[in-house]
């Protein structure tokens, strides 16, 4: 017999975020072929008064100002500190009510109050599809400002500070879509009802992931013939390679060089450790023994930095590096992601790229900067997918050391085995669909 009962499906979803740093806009971009309108901006929408563009303006260049002003000795950390603190995460243990509005909370709402994003709200409020935000103040104003449709809230960071939660917890009609069971636990402290939060996982780029996860697991099988260069990994770990990947005689001899991918963040900080990277490298890459990807990302000053590095290394037209530029971010993640696929090394700080490890790629962490990045680390470490980075001035020595070891190989299977994978999609069911699919709970990572 038929069944005549169909899930009604929602006609779209306003995407909303940030243009700050690149965290915020990464885990919209997946969305960008199923949200109406494409991303809407929280600090650039077209609606946005003057004074609101100044309010964003002003706090954006604070905190890229205040993340590259750390890199000076004594005083830059000591500056950097001061605005940590505003938005520091409490220790886990013991669990303890957490709900208390805290400073960093009080900062955005009064903005709020002032009037930040009342425009997009009444806008919105014309056709009230569910809202989905990646940037928890969104979320703050469109409950204040009464918006009509469903508010979902996608989280950033594998733990997370009190301003990620509402300010009034308890009757918070606002979604949260978390990327692993610690943010769940965490909100709940927060005093978010139980109900309105689910375990989705991060949202990785679906050019990334492909149908039954084809496309990923394909990438994979090549980067470990790289990684495991002496096959070290792939004897001792046969039998969980066929279980969860592929027979052991898939992985073919590697079709390409060692390929290392360094990115750094949207305020360009940590730009000299890629140079300090590439003039070490220099000699690995003349003889092919490596290929270079040094991100720049969508700024133009980092990416004119390296074209001038490479230049005084005589490297400009090795096509063992590349630079990976572009001023229009959406391009810049595309172009990023492409790259991923056949990148076996991924060097970055424990940002929101933390949960690329999902993909198969091991993660060299970089110093951590800001509170939630050392939970990042922390969350990282604890899948055993990510290794800290050695002293850059070593890496021609130590990279190599890891690389012949099968450390990297294990890195990256333990990702692909233990970091969420299909938050795009479980997102996606939950919103257009109200399909639940949560990520398996029984761990507390």
């Amino acid at each position: 017999m038929k069944d005549d009962k169909k899930i009604e499906k929602e006609k779209g979803f306003y995407l909303v975020s940030v243009d700050m740093g690149y965290g915020h806009q990464r885990a919209a971009y997946p969305f960008l072929d199923v949200a109406e309108g494409g991303i809407i901006t929280v600090n650039n929408y077209s609606e946005a008064s003057e004074e609101e563009k100044k309010i964003w303006q002003k706090d954006r260049i604070n905190y890229e100002t205040i993340s590259k002003f750390k890199a000076v000795p004594i005083i830059g950390s000591a500056v950097f500190s001061i605005m940590d603190y505003f938005q520091k995460i409490e220790p886990f243990y013991p669990r303890r009510d957490l709900s208390e509005v805290s400073i960093q909370q009080k900062h955005f709402f009064k903005k709020v109050k002032k009037g930040v994003g009342k425009n997009l709200i009444e806008k919105l409020n014309k056709n009230p599809l569910p809202m989905v935000t990646t940037f928890f103040v969104a979320a703050y104003f469109a409950e204040h400002y009464n918006y009509q449709g469903k508010i979902y809230c996608i989280i950033c960071d594998a733990d997370i500070s009190r301003a990620w939660a509402p300010i009034k917890p308890k009757s918070s009609r606002v979604i949260y879509l978390a990327p692993n069971l610690r943010v769940k636990e965490r909100l709940i402290l927060y005093g978010v009802k139980q109900e309105n939060i689910y375990v989705t996982g991060f949202p990785l780029p679906k050019e990334n992931i492909g149908d039954s996860q084809k496309i990923l697991k394909n990438d994979l099988k090549k980067r470990l013939a790289v990684l495991d260069p002496f096959l070290f990994y792939r004897n001792k770990y046969k039998k969980l390679i066929e279980a969860y990947l592929c027979p052991k005689c898939e992985i073919k001899k590697a079709e390409r060089p060692l390929t290392l991918t360094f990115a750094i963040g949207g305020a360009g900080a940590q730009k000299e450790v890629g140079k300090t990277i590439l003039k070490k490298l220099k000699n690995k890459i003349i003889e092919k023994k490596i290929k270079l990807n040094l991100v720049a990302g969508s700024r133009k000053d980092v990416y004119d930095f390296y074209v001038k590095i490479l230049k005084e290394e005589f490297l400009n037209n090795n096509d063992f590096v590349s630079l990976i530029y572009n001023s229009d971010k959406m391009k810049y993640f595309k172009e990023f992601n492409l790259k991923l696929r056949t990148t076996d090394i991924l060097w970055t700080k424990p940002s929101e790229l933390s949960f690329y490890a999902g993909l198969g790629i091991p993660i060299i962490m970089s110093e951590p900067i800001g509170s939630q990045e050392h939970y990042n680390r922390r969350w990282l470490l604890g899948i055993g997918a990510g290794v800290d980075s050695k002293n850059p001035q070593y890496v021609d020595e130590w990279l190599f050391d890891f690389l012949n070891s099968g450390w990297l190989a294990e890195a990256a299977m333990s990702g692909f085995l233990n970091a969420p994978k299909m938050g795009t999609y479980n997102i996606e069911n939950i919103v257009l669909y109200n399909k639940i699919n949560e990520i398996d709970q029984t761990r507390i990572m």
